[in-house]
């Protein structure tokens, strides 16, 4: 039963978001705000894992490329589906769980155990409006993340494949440009949109409804982060077999 009831307050939670909306003067700051905390702070990390992540998907292709008939190509083919359907959009998302749901299930959960949701409350704030919609407004620039690792995964595989003597550039770029499908950019990026939703809304649920001290902000994150990933594999599943069978 006590799924169900996170199940449910999850969602009136998500109605409430909607509902009673802040000022723009102020929505405005807050949204800028979360854009630097939640998007423009992750760069970094999402521009290193996807270089390296990326050379090492095209150094394990070739190694298992051993035949001599299979061509060369097929390493930057294989390199490219990877990262596209798979890699940039549910890797870097879970490992944005961490990093980010964290992040906010911890500012807001901080702002419970102060007391601050509760002045909000009385000054007759929508606390979920205020806290939780620029977050959710914030990470609709999430493709623009996304694009960054699928980019920059590729360049890791290139530069992997012909500085590590696997295959030539010219290869490579054969590979990438063989059977593409352009659906598969979008169905990329309609997987980034609702894991992005699930970034924004489940970390700030945990946040939001968390009882306890300090010590429960720690255990709310963890929670936070389990439970995103979970949802986010879930229906990575659910959206694979609707959008691509």
């Amino acid at each position: 039963m006590s799924y169900l009831h996170n199940i449910g307050q999850y969602l009136l939670m998500i109605k409430e978001m909607f509902r009673k909306r802040t000022k723009w003067s102020v929505m405005r700051h807050l949204i800028f705000k979360d854009i630097d905390d939640l998007i423009i702070n992750s760069l970094g990390i999402v521009a290193f894992i996807s270089f390296f992540v990326g050379g090492v998907v095209t150094i394990q292709t070739a190694l298992n490329m051993t035949s001599p008939i299979i061509p060369k190509s097929l390493v930057g083919f294989a390199t490219r589906q990877s990262i596209i359907l798979e890699f940039a959009p549910t890797f870097i998302s879970i490992i944005m769980a961490g990093k980010v749901g964290s992040f906010i299930t911890s500012s807001i959960g901080t702002m419970r155990v102060t007391e601050q949701i509760d002045a909000l409350e009385v000054m007759g704030i929508n606390a979920i409006n205020y806290l939780v919609f620029p977050k959710f407004i914030a990470l609709m620039l999430y493709p623009f993340l996304i694009s960054i690792a699928m980019f920059l995964g590729i360049i890791g595989g290139m530069a992997a494949c012909v500085f590590g003597g696997f295959a030539t550039l010219d290869d490579y770029v054969t590979g990438l440009q063989m059977d593409f499908i352009p659906f598969h950019i979008v169905y990329a990026f309609i997987k980034t949109f609702v894991f992005a939703f699930l970034l924004a809304t489940i970390p700030s649920y945990y946040g939001y409804y968390m009882k306890g001290g300090a010590l429960e902000v720690g255990k709310a994150s963890t929670t936070s982060f389990v439970w995103t990933s979970v949802a986010i594999i879930l229906l990575n599943y659910i959206l694979t077999q609707m959008l691509l069978s």
